[in-house]
C-alpha cells in the first residue's frame, strides 16, 4: 500500500525517481561481469534452466483489464446503411475482437443472421446523434423495412438508458484505441490525497508503462515528488471531479510549501486550460470499481502490512470514520514521543485483516512501538486499551489466494523504490498475502508483503511487453549442461568474446565527432520503422512490439541489440540466425559478437560480424534487410514517418510466404540486390526431388495439414544446422529422411490446386505413389528422384513453375465476395485445403465482408489457430482479396 503523512515520509508513497536505470547504476558499475547476463535475460530462459513456474496471467486481475478493448458489448453507433447509398442506421456492438467490431442493426432483435463485422480504423462509424447533427437520412436496412410501422417510436424505446460509443474513439487521433493507449503522456486527471478522502489535487501523466502511471503534481517541474499509480486505482479521477463533489482542490499538506498559493492556483489554471484542449476520454475511468460501503466504527482494531515498511504486519486502530467508504486507521505507537502515522482505508483495501489473522496462519506480529511485554497477546491488548475488534463480516474475502502459488515467479515493484520493477518469487502464501523476494537488489532487502490484488504485481513478461526495464536476478543462472544446436560448421564453440565496457544508458545523446577516433566509433539511433514490410522471415505482430528505436551508443552494441530484437521477432530464431551469418563485405570493419536463438527447446549459436564504423552502419542495416527479404528501411539509420520511399507496402506477407516456401521469388528483392536464392547445392537438389514427389502423392492421398508454408523448409534448415554442427541434437541420416518426407507432405497439402495440365501429366505418378506402402516412404533421397523419373516425364521446369503458379495464385469469383453469406463463406473454405477450419466460420457468423478483413493477427487471436493452419487460412483469404481487387474493385 502507499501512506504519505504529514511528518514522516514513507517508503512506499515516495515514488521518487533519480536516474533513468530504475536504480541500477549502483551495479552497472560496480558488477560489469554481470551486465552481459542482464542484457540477455531471458524469462523463458530463466524458467527453463531453473525449473520454476510463473504466476497465471489470469490472476492479474488488474493486466486483465487493462488489455481489453474500449468499445464494450452492448453500445450503440451509427453505421452506413449498405443497401441504401447515402443513409445510415443505429446498430449495436455484439462482441469485438481487437479493432473488430461485430455489429447488429437495430430492429433484428436476436435474430443473428444479418450480424456483420467492421474495422473501426476503415468502416463509416459514428455515435449516436451524428445524423441529425449533420442532417443525414436514418432508414432501417431493406430487410426489416416493413417490420416497424413507427421506426421514431422504436429506436426511442431502443436507445433509452443505452450507451453511444464515444466520439473520439470513432474519428480523431484516438480511433480505435485500447483504453490503456488513451492515457497518453500530458493527460490531466485528479489524485485523492493519502491522509483525507475529502482533498484532491490535480497531477499530470509523465509516463504511461501499460497503465502504471508516473504522475506529477501540478505545479512541480522536477521528479523528485513524482508518485507511481496504476490507471485503475481508486484514488484516480477524472479533472472536475473534486468540483462537481464539493471536494477540496489543494495541493496535498507536504507539498504547499514548496510554491505560494498564488503559483499554486496558476498552475492549477494552466493544466485546466490544457485539459479542455485535449481532454482525457472519460472511458479512462470505465472500470474502476465502485466502493462497497463499510462497517468499520472509531476504535475498533485490526492488523494491517506495514503502510511504512512493507515487510511486517502490525496492529492498527480505526481511529476516524469520514462517511460509509471511507475511514482512517493508524499504526498503533504506545510511545510518549509518538508520530502518528495514519492512512485512508475503504472495505475493499489491499492489506487490512481481521484480528488473529496472523495467529491462525502462522505468521509473526510485530508489537506495537512501546508494548513492554515481549509476547504480544490481543486479548491482553483489547482489555488494557478497552477496545474491541473488527468482525470477520469487515473483511470480505480474506481468504482468497486468486490462483498464486509457493515459487511461483512474476514481477513486483520494489516498494522502496517504485520506480524500479524486478524478478520476483513467491516464497509463501497465506490467505490474500504474497510473500515476494525480489531479485537483482544490490542490498538485500527483506522479503516484500502484497496483497493479490496488489497492482503492483505483473505477470511475468509484462515489462518486456511494454518495453520498460526489468531488473533481473544479480547472479547469472546456473549453467546446466544441456544439449544445444550450434549455427556453425565448427563441432565446438568459438572462444567467448571479451566483454566490452557497456555505456551506462545507451539512449544518453553522444557527441557524434566523426574525425575522431571516439566518434567514428559510436552511431546514432537505429530506427525500427513498424510500418514496412516485414518479409517471410519476421513476424510482423512481434516487430510492432518492439521499441521506436535503439541507441545512441557504441556501433556494435546497439547493431548487436537490434539484430538480437529481430531474431527474436521471427517465426523461426535459427534460420534468421544462419542467414546473418552471410551477411558480410569485404570492405567492411567488423567485429564478431555471439548471438543465439532459441526455438522448440533448442539454443542455437552464431558469431555474427558487426560493423564497428558509423558510416558502414546505413550499408550493413540493407544488406541484412535485403537478406531478409524485407523492406530496406525496416531497420535503418533514417525514420520513416509516413510513407516508405521504398513503396513497401504494395507487398503481402501471404504472396511472399508461398513463394518463399516453393524457393520462387516474386520479383527482385529491394534495393536493386541481386536474387538472394541460395547457389544450388547438392542437398538443395534432393530435397526438391522429395518436394515435388510429394506434392504429386498428396493429390490422390488426404493428408492433414499442420504446418505453414515455410514449415518444412524451416524446420528441414534446422536439421541442416544440427548435422553441420555436429551437436549431441544431430539426427542421423534415416531419421533426417523421414522427417523431410512428413514436413513435404504437409506442405504440399497447403497447396492443392494445380493447373490442369499438371495433373495430367502427373496422374499415371499419382497412382502408383499412392499405393505405396511405408517401406517405401522411408527409402533415400537417390531412390525418390530415380524412381520418379523412372515412372512417367514430367513437364519442362519453366512450363510447370508457369502454371502452377497461375493456378494457385489466380482464383476467378462468380460473385462479389462483399455480397457473400455465412453460407458462401462456409462454402469456399470447403472447397479449399482448410476444410476443418470451416466449423469456425459458421460459429463465428463470418459473412464476405468479415472475410475481407480478416489478417493473419485476427486469425491467430480470435480463432486460435497456430501459426501454421493460420498462414494457410491467411493465403486463401489473399487469394478472395486479390481476385476481389482485380474483378470487383473498380
Amino acid at each position: 500500500m502507499q501512506s504519505r503523512p504529514q511528518d514522516r515520509p514513507l517508503a512506499l508513497s515516495a515514488g521518487k525517481s533519480h536516474s533513468p536505470t530504475n536504480g541500477r547504476e549502483e551495479r552497472v558499475h560496480s558488477d560489469a561481469d554481470s551486465m552481459e547476463e542482464e542484457a540477455d535475460f531471458n524469462w523463458e530462459e530463466y524458467l527453463e534452466e531453473t525449473g520454476a513456474t510463473a504466476a497465471p496471467h489470469t490472476a492479474f486481475k488488474h493486466v486483465d483489464i487493462s488489455l481489453q478493448s474500449s468499445f464494450q458489448p452492448g453500445m450503440k453507433l451509427e453505421v452506413a446503411n449498405k443497401s441504401s447509398p447515402d443513409t445510415y442506421w443505429v446498430a449495436t456492438i455484439v462482441t469485438t475482437c481487437g479493432q473488430l467490431l461485430l455489429l447488429r442493426f437495430s430492429g433484428y432483435g436476436d435474430d443473428r443472421k444479418a450480424d456483420f463485422w467492421c474495422d473501426v480504423m476503415t468502416a463509416e462509424l459514428h455515435p449516436v446523434g451524428w445524423c441529425s447533427q449533420n442532417n443525414k437520412t436514418l432508414q432501417p436496412p431493406e430487410a426489416i423495412k416493413e417490420k416497424y410501422s413507427d421506426w421514431t417510436d422504436f429506436l426511442i424505446q431502443d436507445l433509452t438508458g443505452s450507451r453511444t460509443a464515444p466520439a473520439n474513439l470513432l474519428e480523431g487521433p484516438l480511433r480505435g484505441k485500447n483504453t490503456v493507449d488513451l492515457i497518453v503522456e500530458g493527460s490531466v486527471m485528479e489524485v485523492r490525497d493519502l491522509t483525507d478522502p475529502s482533498l484532491y489535487w490535480a497531477v499530470r501523466v509523465a509516463q504511461n508503462v501499460g497503465g502504471r502511471l508516473r504522475l506529477r503534481h501540478v505545479g512541480l517541474q522536477d521528479d523528485a515528488h513524482d508518485t507511481w499509480l496504476f490507471y485503475l486505482d481508486v484514488r484516480l479521477r477524472p479533472l472536475g471531479w473534486a468540483q462537481e463533489n464539493r471536494l477540496s482542490l489543494e495541493p496535498p499538506a507536504e507539498l504547499r510549501g514548496l510554491k505560494s498559493a498564488l503559483e499554486w492556483q496558476e498552475a492549477l489554471e494552466a493544466a485546466r486550460s490544457e485539459a479542455q484542449q485535449n481532454p482525457l476520454p472519460l472511458e479512462v475511468f470505465k472500470d474502476h470499481a465502485d466502493l462497497t460501503k463499510h462497517s468499520f466504527r472509531a476504535g475498533m482494531k485490526l492488523e494491517m502490512v506495514s503502510p511504512s515498511e512493507p515487510f511486517h504486519i502490525c496492529p492498527v486502530s480505526v481511529t476516524q470514520v469520514y462517511n460509509e467508504h471511507y475511514f482512517q486507521v493508524t499504526v498503533d505507537d504506545l510511545t510518549q514521543e509518538a508520530t502518528p502515522l495514519s492512512l485512508v482505508c475503504h472495505s475493499e483495501s489491499p492489506g487490512i485483516l481481521p484480528v488473529q489473522w496472523c495467529l491462525k496462519n502462522g505468521i509473526g506480529l510485530e508489537r506495537p512501538r512501546g508494548y513492554l511485554s515481549q509476547d504480544f497477546d490481543w486479548a491482553d491488548y483489547l482489555k488494557q486499551s478497552g477496545t474491541e475488534t473488527a468482525p470477520d463480516a469487515c473483511f470480505p474475502d480474506a481468504w482468497q489466494s486468486r490462483g498464486f502459488a509457493k515459487d511461483m515467479w512474476l514481477e513486483a515493484v520494489n516498494p522502496v523504490r517504485p520506480t524500479e520493477v524486478c524478478v520476483a518469487q513467491i516464497t509463501q502464501v497465506r490467505g490474500r498475502l504474497l510473500w515476494l523476494r525480489l531479485e537483482g537488489l544490490p542490498k538485500s532487502v527483506p522479503e516484500c508483503i502484497v496483497d493479490v490484488e496488489s497492482m503492483d504485481i505483473f505477470p511475468v513478461g509484462w515489462c518486456e511487453t511494454n518495453a520498460y526495464l526489468l531488473t533481473p536476478p544479480l547472479k547469472p543462472v546456473c549453467q546446466q549442461q544441456k544439449k544445444i544446436a550450434v549455427v556453425q560448421p565448427e563441432k565446438q564453440l568459438a572462444p567467448p568474446q571479451p566483454v566490452e565496457t557497456i555505456p551506462l544508458n545507451l539512449c544518453e545523446p553522444v557527441a557524434m565527432d566523426t574525425g575522431s577516433a571516439n566518434g567514428r566509433y559510436c552511431c546514432s539511433r537505429i530506427y525500427v520503422n513498424h510500418r514496412c514490410f516485414s518479409g517471410p522471415y519476421l513476424n510482423k505482430g512481434r516487430i510492432a512490439e518492439l521499441p521506436q528505436a535503439v541507441g545512441p551508443g557504441k556501433c556494435t552494441l546497439v547493431l548487436k541489440e537490434v539484430l538480437s530484437m529481430l531474431i527474436n521477432a521471427a517465426y523461426k530464431p535459427g534460420r534468421v540466425l544462419r542467414e546473418l551469418q552471410d551477411v558480410e563485405d569485404q570492405h567492411w570493419d567488423c567485429h564478431e559478437e555471439t548471438l543465439k536463438a532459441k526455438y522448440k527447446g533448442k539454443t542455437y549459436r552464431s558469431s555474427i560480424r558487426i560493423v564497428r564504423l558509423a558510416e558502414q552502419i546505413p550499408d550493413f542495416c540493407r544488406k541484412v534487410c535485403v537478406k531478409l527479404q524485407c523492406c530496406p528501411n525496416l531497420f535503418s539509420p533514417v525514420q520513416v514517418t509516413d510513407q516508405c520511399p521504398e513503396n513497401c507496402s504494395m507487398q503481402t506477407k501471404t504472396k511472399y510466404t508461398y513463394y518463399y516456401g516453393k524457393k520462387k521469388k516474386l520479383s527482385k528483392p529491394f534495393g536493386g540486390e541481386e536474387s538472394l536464392e541460395a547457389k544450388p547445392t547438392r542437398r538443395r537438389k534432393k530435397r526438391k526431388a522429395i518436394f515435388v514427389q510429394k506434392k504429386r502423392r498428396s493429390s490422390a492421398v488426404d493428408y492433414t495439414p499442420a504446418g505453414s508454408p515455410q514449415d518444412s523448409d524451416e524446420d528441414e534448415d534446422e536439421d541442416d544446422l544440427m548435422l553441420q554442427s555436429g551437436s549431441e541434437e544431430g539426427t542421423s541420416s534415416e531419421p533426417r529422411e523421414d522427417h523431410t518426407d512428413t514436413s513435404s507432405v504437409e506442405v504440399a497439402n497447403s497447396r492443392p490446386r494445380r493447373a490442369v495440365t499438371l495433373r495430367r501429366a502427373t496422374h499415371t505418378g499419382v497412382a502408383s505413389s499412392s499405393r505405396e506402402g511405408p517401406e517405401s516412404r522411408r527409402r533415400s533421397t537417390r531412390s525418390l528422384s530415380y524412381n520418379q523419373e523412372s515412372k512417367y516425364h514430367p513437364p519442362k521446369r519453366q512450363e510447370m513453375q508457369v502454371e502452377c503458379s497461375e493456378a494457385e495464385c489466380q482464383l476467378v469469383l462468380e460473385r462479389n465476395p462483399l455480397e457473400w453469406s455465412v453460407e458462401d463463406v462456409v462454402t469456399f473454405i470447403t472447397s479449399t485445403d482448410c476444410a476443418a477450419l470451416a466449423k469456425i466460420f459458421q460459429e463465428q457468423d463470418i459473412d464476405g465482408q468479415a472475410l475481407l478483413l480478416l489478417t493473419l493477427p485476427t486469425v491467430q487471436e480470435c480463432m486460435e489457430l497456430k501459426l501454421g493452419p493460420a498462414i494457410k487460412l491467411c493465403h486463401q483469404i489473399e487469394r478472395v482479396k486479390v481476385a476481389f481487387y482485380a474483378q470487383y474493385a473498380n
